[in-house]
Parts: C-alpha cells; sequence; structure tokens
C-alpha cells in the first residue's frame, strides 16, 4: 500500500492519548494569528493526494482577504494530538486545525472557537455536523463523511452461486451465504484485522444497527447507553462468535486493520469487509485491485427483530478556530475555504473521500459510491464514534482479550459501562 494512506490508517480509530506532553515540530515557532498570517495544523496537507484540494482552498481564501498569508503546517498523525496538546498549552497552538469528528473534538472543545455563527450558511450544504458539536455547539466544519458500509465482492458471490444483487438481510441467510461462499471459492466470510484494536469499532458501527432497536441506536448515540441490554451484550458476544465460527481470516488479533485486512479483501480471501467510506479501505482504494462493478454495499443484516439497518456515519474530518487566535473572523473564514464546494471537489476526485458537500456530484464514482450516498440522507451516526475516546481506548484493548478468550462478555461490558459513565 502507498504510504499517503497511513494517515487515515486511524482516521475513525481516536485511539491516540489525549493531549499531553511533546513538542511541535517547530518549538520555536510563535503561535499563529499574527497580523496577516494563519497557521494551519493538519496530517492531511503534505499528502501528494490532497494537494489540489489545499491550493483550492487557499485561492478561494485569498480572493477575500488578499493580504492574509495562510501557512499550512503539516504533523504525523500519530503523534498529532499529543503535539497539539503540548503547542496550545506553551501558546504556540495554531490558528485552524483539523480534527477527527467524535471524541477527539469533544474533549478538546474548551480550547476551540464555536463556530455557529460563522457557518450558517453552510447548513444545508454540508452533512456530518454532528460528529463536530458539544453542548449545542459547533467546533468544526465537516470535510468528508466517514462511516462503515458492508463490502462484498460480487464475482465471489457469483462463483458460488448466488444472486450478487440480493445480499442477505437477515444474520442466519447471511450465515447460510458465508457458509456457501467459503465451501465454493475458500474465502472466509470477514477480512478482520484487530491488532490496534481498531476492529470492535467497525464491528460495533458495522452491525450495530442490525441487532439495536431504533429506539436503542438513537439513545445511544444520545447519551443514553443501556450497556445491561441484551442487544448490546449481543453485539459484543457477536463479535467473539464470528471469530470462534472461522467467519474471520486466522489471527485476527495479530492482523493489522491498516492495510493488512483490506487486504485480505482486495486479494479475495474474504468476501466481506467492514471498511470505511473515504480515503483508506473504501471504494476507490478497493477498486485499485478489483473491477469497480464486482465492489457490493449491503447494510448491516437484522440480527435482532424490530432493528432497522441503517449506514452508519458521522463527519470524517473537519477544521475547527482556536480559541486564542487573533483573528476569529479571518480564521473561520478559512475554515469556510477549506469547505468550499470547488475544493471539496478535488477531495473527492483525488483522494476517494466521500465530501461532506451534498452538491458534489459522485455519478462517476461506480456502484458502491453510487450506493453508499443514496443511503445518506436515511443513515444514523456511528454508534462507536458516539463514545468518550476513553471508552474506545478500553473497548480496543477488552475487544482483543474476547478474541483471545481471556476475558467474558459480560466483564468487557460491565468494564465499558463504567468507563462510559465515569464523568
Amino acid at each position: 500500500m502507498k504510504q499517503r494512506r497511513l494517515w487515515s490508517a486511524i482516521l475513525v480509530a481516536g485511539l491516540l492519548a489525549s493531549a499531553g506532553c511533546g513538542s511541535a515540530s517547530d518549538p520555536d515557532a510563535k503561535s499563529g494569528g499574527a497580523k496577516g498570517k494563519l497557521v494551519v495544523w493538519d496530517w492531511k496537507s503534505g499528502d501528494a493526494t490532497a494537494s489540489s484540494y489545499v491550493e483550492k482552498a487557499k485561492a478561494d481564501f485569498a480572493e477575500r482577504h488578499p493580504g492574509v498569508t495562510v501557512e499550512f503546517v503539516a504533523q504525523p498523525f500519530e503523534q498529532y494530538y499529543t503535539l497539539l496538546g503540548a503547542a496550545v498549552q506553551a501558546g504556540k497552538g495554531p490558528d485552524v486545525m483539523l480534527f477527527n469528528g467524535g471524541g477527539q473534538i469533544r474533549d478538546r472543545a474548551d480550547s476551540l472557537l464555536p463556530l455557529d455563527e460563522y457557518v450558517r450558511d453552510d447548513r444545508k450544504r454540508l452533512a456530518g455536523w454532528e460528529a463536530f458539536t458539544k453542548d449545542g455547539r459547533t467546533y468544526a466544519a465537516p470535510v468528508t463523511l466517514q462511516g462503515h458500509p458492508i463490502y462484498y465482492n460480487k464475482s465471489l458471490y457469483r462463483k458460488a452461486g448466488l444472486d450478487p444483487d440480493r445480499p442477505a438481510t437477515d444474520w442466519d441467510e447471511f450465515l447460510a451465504h458465508c457458509r456457501t461462499l467459503t465451501k465454493a471459492t475458500g474465502a472466509r466470510c470477514f477480512a478482520q484485522g484487530n491488532k490496534e484494536g481498531i476492529g470492535i469499532q467497525f464491528f460495533l458501527s458495522g452491525l450495530g444497527s442490525g441487532v439495536l432497536s431504533p429506539t436503542e441506536y438513537d439513545d445511544w448515540i444520545a447519551g443514553r447507553r443501556d450497556w445491561s441490554s441484551p442487544a448490546v451484550k449481543r453485539i459484543f458476544s457477536l463479535w467473539k462468535e464470528a471469530d470462534d465460527k472461522g467467519l474471520n481470516n486466522d489471527g485476527a488479533n495479530s492482523t493489522a486493520m491498516f492495510n493488512d485486512a483490506f487486504a485480505v479483501f482486495q486479494s479475495q480471501k474474504a468476501a466481506h469487509v467492514i471498511g470505511l467510506m473515504s480515503d483508506v479501505g473504501h471504494w476507490k482504494d478497493f477498486a485499485e485491485f478489483l473491477d469497480a462493478d464486482d465492489i457490493g454495499v449491503m447494510k448491516s443484516p437484522v440480527v435482532t427483530a424490530g432493528a432497522t439497518p441503517s449506514l452508519p456515519f458521522d463527519g470524517g474530518i473537519g477544521y475547527a478556530v482556536a480559541k486564542s487566535t487573533k483573528d476569529p473572523e479571518a480564521a473561520a473564514d478559512l475554515v469556510r475555504s477549506l469547505t468550499s464546494t470547488d475544493a471539496l471537489k478535488s477531495f473527492y476526485a483525488d483522494a476517494g473521500a466521500i465530501a461532506a458537500d451534498r452538491t458534489v456530484d459522485v455519478s462517476g464514482g461506480g456502484p458502491a459510491v453510487a450506493g453508499i450516498v443514496s443511503e445518506i440522507d436515511r443513515g444514523k451516526p456511528a454508534l462507536h464514534v458516539a463514545l468518550p475516546s476513553r471508552t474506545v481506548d478500553l473497548m480496543g484493548r477488552l475487544s482483543q482479550q474476547l478474541l483471545s478468550g481471556s476475558v467474558t462478555v459480560d466483564a468487557a461490558v460491565e468494564q465499558l459501562a463504567a468507563s462510559d459513565q465515569a464523568g
């Protein structure tokens, strides 16, 4: 895999430590916000596939602010949040910064400028705002949408005598299809990678809407999570059962999600993978190895009666403004340029991102991306994104223990409940 994809390897993982000790790439650099200059931190602007996106955003901003220089500083994602936290504490933080949606930005909302008054005109055009909000305030504007569709290989379906355009809609039928696929083609049901503890996030969000009732799902997203619910426990028991029954590739706990698990799917050694919507492990990435017309997208099979499967997605990445910036209006306007339609069209075309902009035409992207986009208006936020980052961290560790048999489902869920409810 190309090195450029590494940044996205932890895009929805959210497993990095909260801001702490560390130093920025240029520890002597002064804080952004000096008159005539805005400093942007991200982990994306140094990527070749983002160059056109960045240039179009800068050009859009320059038309309205010809005297303001914009400096992009690309940081390594593996250290991004630690470096950012240290820089902010030292008073040397940037004016504008990139965030993952969910816990990473909510944990740092106190240091960010609410953008609601600046982005009113963008509300209808852009989707995914919820992932960047806390207590009713918006702290970043979405650049991409990120979610967890279940991809499947239509070619393997045909070889197994299954209808490639009619994937299973309930769990028993899905298991029957998996048995048929493995017998006929040798492919496992799922490509799974949990070396980093990331696989459980994809599994929870990819299959959760087929297990939880619509009310339970909505309550989970709203923070009213009942960890004692049989349906919640069922998700984690399915996680273990899938591995115990040989649905996964061998050695899921020793297989990296990025990019080894995706390579299992791309090499046709697994018929399904719960992947991403944008940038890596997604429709465009897979189409480099498989025929685009052979990449199918399906929603979760129904596991529990009354469940209503939906596409799990949120705002993927978005740009925020530091509360400490000396020119909040210009910084907020730069965020608007970074989420402008022309810039996001380039991000979709070059990086394969599902842009947050509803007006971007994806009709040339093939059936998989068309299927994803058609479900966005009916989709719901991803389950794991609603969790605090500390609980996501813990869930990764417990998921590995569940597969190894060193913790029970009941004990794991009890620990997750305690973490979620702490504070």
